[in-house]
């Protein structure tokens, strides 16, 4: 990664979301949420910390913790801590994930191209996971520093690269998470992982989760699912898209056409093992890259 400030890299991309009608975001704020905004600014910057104080990543915590001035400087330390201690800030040029080509056929994971709102498109084939066989070349600490890996170069390199080319600031992703041909026995497998993955979304990077969609879901899932939905929060069952196998016309109401793979209907011709190792995005385009470089490849 090439070393440019945080104030560099900031100023170089969009800062203000696309107008919307809910509030806290840089778009839209209430005088009461600013006013917090500013105090857990003044409390953080007074107990000596420096980084990640902008508006966007502030307003990022008060959400998650829907602007209450204790939890949210709590969040905050525990997060800033959490990054101390895993090494979060120098992971992109410390970790190597070079196993990644044979994990990937066992565990498909990656980013290709955009959504109609500019966001970076996650994919995730959790039908396809075969844990037992991945545990010979990896480990779970692996899986977890890569998964961090990835948070970080999308945080530092994807989202600004997408900001640019929006127009606005892009600060979600929008998910696809296929489930076609899941076992109950894999997703057992990998429940260990996926809740230890889920601790990090949640905790370390709030408010990150923009769409999410669930292809290919079982029968009964949705209805399992709605014996949950008391339990989560309101803005983010908003967010989460159940969809059994005739999903694409759904897909294609988000993601257009030539940016969806064909394999999911859409018109974005890559095979498996392209999508898996490819990382296709503004992230890779020249005139979106910005000062800090274009993004790097995790192995």
């Amino acid at each position: 990664m090439t070393s440019v400030s945080e104030e560099e890299l900031l100023a170089s991309y969009p800062q203000i979301t696309a107008p919307t009608k809910q509030t806290g975001y840089t778009s839209n704020l209430t005088d009461e949420q600013r006013k917090v905004m500013e105090q857990v600014r003044l409390i953080l910057s007074a107990e000596g910390y420096t980084k990640r104080l902008d508006d966007a990543s502030l307003l990022r915590f008060c959400r998650a913790r829907k602007f209450d001035i204790e939890k949210t400087l709590a969040m905050f330390k525990e997060c800033e801590k959490w990054r101390k201690d895993f090494g979060t800030d120098t992971i992109l040029t410390d970790f190597h994930y070079t196993e990644k080509p044979l994990v990937a056929k066992m565990y498909p994971q990656y980013y290709h191209k955009t959504d109609k709102d500019g966001r970076p498109v996650y994919y995730e084939e959790l039908g396809k996971v075969d844990l037992v066989e991945m545990l010979k070349y990896t480990t779970q600490d692996r899986m977890l520093r890569n998964l961090v890996w990835e948070y970080e170069s999308f945080t530092l390199y994807r989202l600004p690269a997408c900001s640019r080319k929006a127009g606005y600031l892009v600060e979600t992703s929008c998910t696809i998470l296929d489930l076609k041909g899941i076992s109950l026995t894999s997703a057992y497998n990998v429940i260990g992982y996926v809740k230890e993955a889920s601790k990090i979304g949640q905790d370390y990077y709030p408010e990150r989760m923009g769409k999410f969609y669930l292809i290919n879901a079982p029968f009964g899932f949705s209805t399992a699912f709605k014996l949950f939905k008391p339990f989560l929060d309101p803005v983010t069952v908003a967010k989460i898209h159940i969809l059994g196998s005739s999903y694409a016309k759904e897909l294609l109401k988000q993601i257009p056409a030539e940016n969806l793979p064909k394999k999911f209907g859409g018109k974005s011709d890559y095979n498996d093992q392209e999508l898996a190792l490819s990382d296709v995005g503004p992230w890779r385009e020249e005139k979106y890259i910005g000062p800090e470089g274009p993004a790097p490849k995790s192995f």
